[in-house]
């Protein structure tokens, strides 16, 4: 984020950081640790995809033999968007999603480029929840789940600068300066 003030000889542009918006260090470690654990989210869920650890996804399904980590979700949805989710059930369906993953995941762990991992991330997480729509009744909550407060977490680390503490944020938002790359 940035600051644009207008003087006599032009515009000059101020980067922000991320004390300007949080003033309590306390909040800032906290935000940095809420954005670490949702980037490391996803990065597990792309390495464990790749490799077959065997925690979501067993070795002989992994990516690196042969499996297909989106085609295989893809292919038990019953919801009311089963017909466009189709369309990702390709190789193609299956590189986007684990590029989203690691870039979703590196970008949070290392704080720089925050806005972009945000709305990528939250419309991941859209259409998976979509995916699952409607929720089964005699689940926790019918309308809520865990794809909302993830979502949360990537909107929240983006829009505090939560790169700038334990990150590469500050020194990505002097490179970059107001824009989406921030």
């Amino acid at each position: 984020m940035s600051t644009t003030a207008r003087t006599s000889g032009g515009t000059t542009t101020d980067t922000v950081y991320q004390e300007q918006i949080v003033t309590s260090s306390a909040a800032r470690k906290v935000l940095a640790v809420a954005r670490i654990t949702i980037g490391f989210t996803f990065f597990w869920a792309f390495i464990d995809k790749v490799f077959g650890l065997g925690y979501a996804t067993p070795a002989e399904r992994a990516w690196i033999n042969g499996g297909t980590p989106a085609q295989g979700f893809i292919g038990g949805i019953e919801g009311p968007f089963a017909g466009f989710f189709q369309l990702f059930a390709n190789p193609f369906g299956d590189w986007l999603f684990m590029l989203g993953l690691l870039g979703i995941g590196v970008a949070l762990i290392f704080g720089a480029g925050l806005k972009i991992a945000a709305v990528t991330g939250t419309l991941l997480m859209l259409l998976m929840y979509l995916a699952q729509f409607p929720l089964v009744l005699g689940g926790t909550n019918p309308i809520v789940d865990s794809h909302w407060h993830e979502a949360l977490l990537l909107i929240i680390s983006a829009v505090t600068l939560a790169g700038d503490t334990w990150g590469v944020g500050r020194i990505w938002g002097r490179m970059v300066g107001n824009s989406w790359l921030r």
